[in-house]
């Protein structure tokens, strides 16, 4: 199985609206020229800037006409009570009215979990959620699984990143750890990507479909934009393996398909 991995688009509306959305839109493009297609694509939060209704209106007008399932994950810039009155009962939420859901696919069980906490740039799942994530992947042990949240559980040595990273990520590791058939932990956040072991499997933090943040390891130098590529992850899923690839999109000479 094939899963194109986006991230952070921010889309908006208004004066400062054409180029997250020309990026998110040039990253769909590329998904529909690989061969063979992706399966389906997971986008791991930050959909939007400010978690607004017009906002949703204007991403679900974009991936309405999308031919692909995507699956959608909310970040600290959504708004959770915005968003599931956007996408609540659709298949971009799995079918349902959370924000944390999972959609069994033949070949892969993909696992959304909901980090976002109001008014915070943080993430935290909750004692109730990481329980009901357990539940979810004991039901079926036989296939790979995926979970997706927006903020990496681990520290990346990005100082201004690392303080709003997920703060239970011992506790996820705990029930991921008792899991083998996870496959990946995929992320946002980053706006650069990253890879770590954790939990006895691979994390994986996909770029920003938008801009991208610097790397900036010293606590006493400011993290800021830098004009770096576009791109997504692809996760290639077998029976107890998964192998990732990075696709670029800004900088690519890679066809583009129109939808």
């Amino acid at each position: 199985m094939l899963i194109a991995q986006l991230s952070d688009p921010h889309l908006t509306t208004g004066a400062l609206a054409a180029e997250p959305a020309a990026g998110l839109h040039r990253a769909l493009g590329r998904v529909l020229a690989l061969r063979p297609r992706p399966d389906c694509v997971v986008i791991s939060g930050d959909l939007v800037e400010h978690g607004r209704p017009d906002e949703y209106a204007a991403l679900r007008e974009m991936i309405n006409r999308f031919p692909l399932p995507v699956h959608l994950v909310a970040g600290n810039h959504d708004d959770r009570e915005s968003l599931l009155d956007a996408f609540g009962g659709t298949p971009w939420l799995g079918g349902g009215f959370s924000a944390y859901y999972h959609v069994d696919h033949e070949a892969a069980t993909i696992v959304v979990l909901d980090s976002s906490v109001p008014g915070s740039g943080g993430g935290q799942l909750g004692e109730e959620q990481i329980a009901w994530l357990d539940g979810v992947l004991a039901g079926r042990s036989e296939v790979p699984a995926l979970v997706c949240l927006h903020h990496p559980p681990v520290a990346v040595g990005i100082p201004a990143a690392d303080a709003i990273r997920l703060a239970d990520g011992d506790a996820l590791a705990e029930v991921v750890g008792r899991h083998g058939h996870v496959v990946r932990v995929a992320a946002g956040h980053l706006h650069r990507q990253a890879t770590a072991g954790y939990a006895g499997t691979i994390l994986t933090v996909a770029p920003s479909t938008w801009r991208q943040s610097s790397l900036t390891m010293s606590g006493d130098e400011e993290i800021g934009w830098v004009a770096e590529p576009t791109a997504f992850l692809l996760h290639s899923v077998q029976v107890g393996n998964c192998v990732t690839h990075t696709v670029q999109v800004s900088h690519a000479a890679g066809q583009f398909c129109g939808f």
